[in-house]
């Protein structure tokens, strides 16, 4: 099952299979202008969570972006080439354009283009015809790039042939924006790639319905957009005081203090965590398999970066993708996590 590792293990551990290096890749949670989530569905036959409802986002481009080596310390760490690539592939996936009129300060009012601009400029961007930037000078724009929130970093466990090390941000559209309808209804076509879609449509819907919908397993959406939309669903909770709740989730993103059981862990901020999720054996109660979080990955081994450990996911795993997630509090499952370790592990873990 991918995204699923069943034994943390170091490099030196796995010295007859060599790990996959992880491709520098963003996303975004674009939160509407009614505090509304957009999610990308995607096709059965994508080569990256096929036939799930994903935040839009993809891998940096050397055409389009300076993507940092692998060995530069900016490859796992927030930097203007995730924040561009991730505006970019917006751009390319829903034909929404982060950016602002050239020479107007950050959180201007954003730029507006026709939808035949849109059109053609999302088919040239994709096709490598134009760099983005160039593009975006020609219109007149820059990317909005101060206004992305960075929250939290997810890097592809070690046993998974494809690995990512990606940048997650959130975006709130300006509550006066006339950029999209402001209905759940709202439904923005993709545009073809490489011959077939990998999208079939995007559309916004409330965090509370998404988390829902992925916790009964009618839609596939994987652990770690679960884990995210689960936090956004704490504060963006649907019609009310839109500017209320963007406050109060701001103020959770900038909060010193992300979990109740005091771990080192609960010290690093969300715009600083990185997780590697990894296999801790089996939830009693549900049969589902048990994902600890605190872990980063071992790219970053002894670089006292880390993720979560107050909190873990639980996760039926199917052929056709991973099904009925949910996130709770470790606190509740520690005892299963005990008899998966040995009692002679520490549960605690240590960065």
């Amino acid at each position: 099952m991918s995204w699923i590792v069943t034994k943390e293990k170091r490099p030196a551990s796995t010295s007859a299979k060599v790990i996959a290096v992880p491709k520098p890749s963003s996303s975004v949670m674009l939160v509407s202008p009614t505090n509304q989530l957009l999610l990308l569905h995607r096709v059965q036959r994508s080569s990256a969570f096929p036939s799930a409802h994903v935040f839009p986002g993809g891998n940096l481009s050397s055409f389009h972006e300076v993507i940092p080596d692998e060995k530069d310390a900016g490859r796992h760490v927030d930097g203007d080439a995730y924040r561009l690539a991730a505006i970019r592939e917006t751009f390319e996936e829903s034909g929404i354009l982060i950016a602002r009129k050239k020479g107007t300060p950050p959180g201007s009012p954003l730029l507006q283009l026709s939808a035949a601009e849109i059109d053609e400029g999302r088919k040239a961007v994709h096709g490598d015809k134009i760099k983005f930037e160039e593009w975006l000078d020609q219109k007149g724009g820059v990317a909005e790039v101060e206004s992305l929130l960075p929250f939290t970093r997810w890097i592809t466990p070690p046993n998974i042939p494809k690995r990512y090390t990606t940048q997650m941000y959130v975006y709130m559209l300006p509550l006066n924006s006339d950029t999209v309808a402001h209905d759940a209804e709202t439904v923005v076509h993709n545009p073809t790639h490489d011959g077939g879609l990998e999208h079939t449509a995007a559309a916004f819907d409330d965090c509370s319905d998404w988390l829902n919908r992925g916790k009964s397993g009618d839609i596939i959406i994987y652990p770690p957009q679960m884990y995210l939309i689960g936090h956004l669903a704490e504060h963006l909770t649907g019609s009310g005081d839109y500017a209320a709740q963007r406050k109060s989730l701001k103020e959770f993103l900038a909060s010193s203090s992300t979990g109740r059981s005091g771990h080192p862990t609960s010290s690093i901020s969300w715009a600083e965590k990185v997780i590697s999720p990894v296999g801790r054996g089996v939830h009693q109660t549900s049969g589902k398999q048990i994902l600890s979080l605190e872990g980063s990955g071992p790219e970053l081994i002894g670089s006292g970066r880390a993720g979560d450990f107050d909190r873990v996911v639980l996760v039926k795993g199917t052929k056709a993708g991973p099904r009925n997630v949910e996130v709770v509090w470790r606190d509740d499952v520690a005892e299963d996590i005990k008899k998966s370790v040995g009692a002679s592990r520490d549960v605690k873990g240590k960065l």
